[in-house]
């Protein structure tokens, strides 16, 4: 008897230690999370002050204050709401979705290495805007033709990157291996592209590749908002099925996880 009392007391034992350190764990995140956002917050308004017309961090969060309640009428809140407010928030929101991504991304493949870059998806969606920029030929059509070339070419490495995985043999050194052949490919056919276009459609191509928040406005945050979040949730409602691959796929089959389907989904979505 004393001896099962002396079990049951020490199973209590175990579980509240278990649970004091799952709190100080998530306690530790929420800290991180919250931190994290005060320093958005003071970063955007220092890069608000950053451009030619001279502004002052001061200034800067007067004028969001006072511009939530009317338009904007003076030249510092004209530039402010306007031209610079516009290119934080998509700087921030491009940052959010490549951090979700990449996450995503190296939590299925386990590897820390695992990137859009080291996978070849980057080069693969920018030879896609390349094709509709330079050539102005794609599997999509009308406006959204270079968004909708890039994605498409974007998922040759990924599926590419899939099948790999389906291999007993294919280890994470090998598919950054992989990823790393595609993107010389890709590449290499874009600089092949620019080398035989015209001088302005090369400069557009070199732009679109490289990045540029010059052209942000509150009409373009809107859609990007929208595919941000409708990408998010789905990611976020198959977390738990990336920690239960992170320990490998044989454990995530016994957790009654689809291994292949899941990694297809969020490689597709991410």
């Amino acid at each position: 008897m004393n001896a099962r009392t002396e079990t049951l007391s020490g199973t209590r034992t175990k579980r509240s230690e278990i649970r004091e350190v799952y709190k100080r764990f998530i306690g530790r995140k929420i800290a991180f999370i919250l931190s994290s956002l005060i320093m958005i917050f003071i970063i955007a308004g220092i890069s608000t002050t950053l451009g030619s017309y001279p502004i002052t961090v001061t200034e800067v969060y007067s004028i969001i204050w006072r511009g939530l309640f009317h338009n904007p009428e003076t030249t510092k809140e004209i530039v402010v709401w306007n031209l610079r407010l516009p290119r934080i928030i998509l700087g921030i929101l491009a940052g959010i979705g490549l951090a979700i991504a990449g996450t995503m991304t190296q939590g299925i493949l386990r590897n820390p290495l695992a990137s859009p870059f080291t996978l070849g998806i980057a080069s693969g969606a920018g030879f896609g805007a390349a094709l509709a920029i330079l050539l102005s030929k794609g599997i999509v059509g009308g406006e959204y033709l270079i968004i909708g070339n890039a994605f498409i070419f974007s998922l040759i490495p990924t599926f590419i990157i899939v099948g790999l995985t389906r291999f007993r043999r294919a280890t994470p050194e090998t598919m950054i291996l992989a990823g790393i052949a595609m993107m010389y490919i890709f590449s290499a056919a874009t600089t092949l592209l620019m080398y035989f276009s015209e001088s302005e459609a090369m400069k557009a191509a070199y732009f679109w590749m490289v990045g540029d928040l010059g052209r942000a406005s509150w009409d373009a945050l809107l859609p990007i908002s929208l595919v941000l979040a409708g990408c998010f949730f789905p990611l976020m409602w198959k977390a738990w099925d990336v920690n239960a691959m992170g320990a490998g796929d044989e454990t995530a089959k016994s957790l009654c996880v689809n291994v292949e389907r899941s990694r297809i989904f969020i490689m597709t979505v991410s």
